[in-house]
């Protein structure tokens, strides 16, 4: 690769190959997803916070569900900024996030926190690849999505701290729920 080449700011979407969304549809996408998600992840902190009121755990559950209500304003603003239609499954993961929550924390706060463990795991992965397909065109967009991706992994980590580990079935539970959300993913990306 020449000098030049090097030093040449990499564009969003220069590398996507024929039958491959344009860069605005890409960019769309991105938003779109990341709004859901967001707004799927509101859902389950609101379902799990039903069930546990005011139980030990409660506090930190609390204080994840507020970043991510924060995340969703920041994705809120990007829908109409950037005039991206939202998911029209949003009426099915304001039913499913909050179901989620709800039958995670029933099951126990280490399984809402095992449950937080699988969805933010994804996220996590999600983001990261998210801000690896961004060029210096989207910088400001990439910086978000690498802030919210830290954000995330540290609801994760906060979750492991809290016993997420130690629920009964963690593993099967886990795959299952990584399952869902990378379906739930993939879905609101396109729908």
């Amino acid at each position: 690769m020449s000098e030049a080449a090097r030093k040449r700011p990499k564009l969003t979407g220069e590398d996507r190959l024929p039958g491959d969304p344009s860069r605005a549809e890409l960019i769309a996408r991105m938003i779109r997803v990341d709004h859901a998600g967001e707004y799927g992840a509101a859902r389950i902190y609101d379902g799990q916070l039903a069930v546990l009121g005011r139980a030990a755990g409660a506090g930190e559950i609390r204080r994840m569900a507020e970043q991510e209500k924060s995340h969703l304003e920041a994705f809120d603003k990007l829908v109409v900024e950037r005039r991206v239609r939202p998911t029209a499954l949003s009426p099915l993961w304001h039913v499913a996030g909050y179901a989620l929550g709800a039958a995670s924390a029933l099951m126990g706060e280490r399984a809402a926190m095992a449950c937080t463990v699988a969805v933010e795991t994804v996220i996590g992965e999600h983001y990261a690849g998210q801000a690896a397909r961004l060029g210096d065109d989207e910088a400001e967009l990439r910086a978000l999505i690498e802030e919210f991706r830290e954000d995330e992994l540290g609801h994760r980590d906060a979750a492991l701290a809290g016993g997420a580990e130690e629920m009964a079935g963690y593993g099967p539970f886990t795959r299952a729920v990584k399952a869902g959300t990378r379906l739930a993913i993939w879905l609101s990306e396109r729908i």
